[in-house]
């Protein structure tokens, strides 16, 4: 999308990196800036608005390598790099003017060149250049699509080009997560209403075709890519490697998971669910209730209780003498006898 306001905008500025700035750094740098200045965090400041648009515009074109390419070729003429003049033969001390740059592109003499500008007697601009060459003005202007260095080619006609993406982020409670909801999002400037699928998960990103930034010449609209994190719930978690399935953890007491028992689960859908406990449980021990956990477009998923022994923290002078006795009925059982020979293996 290269434009002339690329001449007076330094998007590495609005990001606060330097023009060497890798990838990594640049999109560091967005997302520290994205999150201070949304609008969700900043709401009615017309400011921050305007801030969190240019820090997304900037992004676009830095994190495209074509874009960024083209980017600081633009700014490189119009600043520190090669400086256009109209007119004349450059004595000494002048920069260096249209005919340098053919001469050096085409092998030519620079005073072989000659051309008429549209401004009379003024400095020619990009727009001027690029008729120049046969190709088409900057887009923001005259609709055209630039090649590279925003050159649009000898005759060439525009071409389709696909918009860029916008990135934004969603928080959402577990339950919204599980279930699916519609959630109002700003990006770029505009606020639309998303419907997130169920059974996301905690750093997942959802892609939003045709959601992006308006494409060039007939081109395809970009996409939106929203990057999901999931609030954490006092009881149940989403399970990482499978969305479907959810996990929680199950307190029981020293006597169910020695002897066995039936205990009652609840259910994130506020129902409940009874699990068997076998004799002899050991605290980690991980059981399934098949079918009871989130349900999405490709299926349903289980819900994996993890046992969690009580122990209790203070104990009735009865309880201390009934353990003793355990531990005494027990006799020289040792649960670490075979851990120091296992941990030299």
């Amino acid at each position: 999308m290269a434009s002339q306001d690329w001449m007076t905008k330094d998007f590495y500025a609005v990001l606060g990196v330097s023009k060497d700035a890798d990838a990594a750094a640049i999109k560091k740098a967005y997302r520290t800036l994205a999150k201070k200045y949304h609008p969700d965090r900043n709401p009615d400041d017309a400011a921050a608005a305007e801030r969190f648009k240019e820090i997304g515009e900037a992004y676009a074109v830095l994190s495209d390598e074509a874009e960024r390419k083209q980017y600081d070729a633009i700014r490189s003429m119009a600043g520190g790099g090669a400086r256009f003049q109209a007119g004349g033969p450059g004595g000494a001390g002048a920069g260096a003017g249209f005919e340098d740059i053919f001469s050096s592109m085409f092998g030519g003499q620079g005073g072989n060149v000659r051309f008429q500008t549209g401004g009379a007697g003024g400095e020619p601009d990009l727009d001027d250049l690029l008729r120049m060459f046969g190709g088409t003005p900057s887009p923001t202007r005259s609709g055209g699509r630039p090649g590279p260095f925003g050159f649009g080619g000898f005759g060439s006609q525009p071409q389709p080009q696909k918009g860029s993406d916008v990135l934004t982020s969603a928080a959402l409670d577990l339950r919204d997560a599980v279930a699916g909801t519609t959630v109002e999002l700003t990006a770029d400037g505009r606020t639309m209403k998303v419907r997130i699928p169920a059974g996301v998960r905690d750093g997942q990103k959802i892609r939003l075709r045709g959601k992006g930034r308006a494409g060039l010449n007939g081109g395809e609209n970009g996409d939106m890519v929203v990057s999901i994190s999931v609030n954490k719930h006092p009881v149940y978690s989403i399970d990482p490697v499978d969305g479907a399935n959810l996990r929680m953890d199950l307190p029981v007491t020293l006597r169910e998971a020695a002897l066995g028992a039936t205990v009652e689960v609840p259910l994130l859908d506020g129902g409940t669910s009874k699990i068997k406990i076998k004799p002899g449980t050991s605290s980690g021990t991980v059981m399934r209730l098949r079918g009871k956990g989130a349900t999405t477009r490709k299926k349903t998923g289980d819900l994996l209780v993890t046992i969690q022994v009580a122990v209790p923290k203070k104990l009735s002078k009865a309880a201390k003498q009934a353990l003793e006795a355990f531990d005494e009925a027990m006799g020289d059982t040792d649960p670490r006898a075979s851990l120091m020979e296992e941990a030299g293996t």
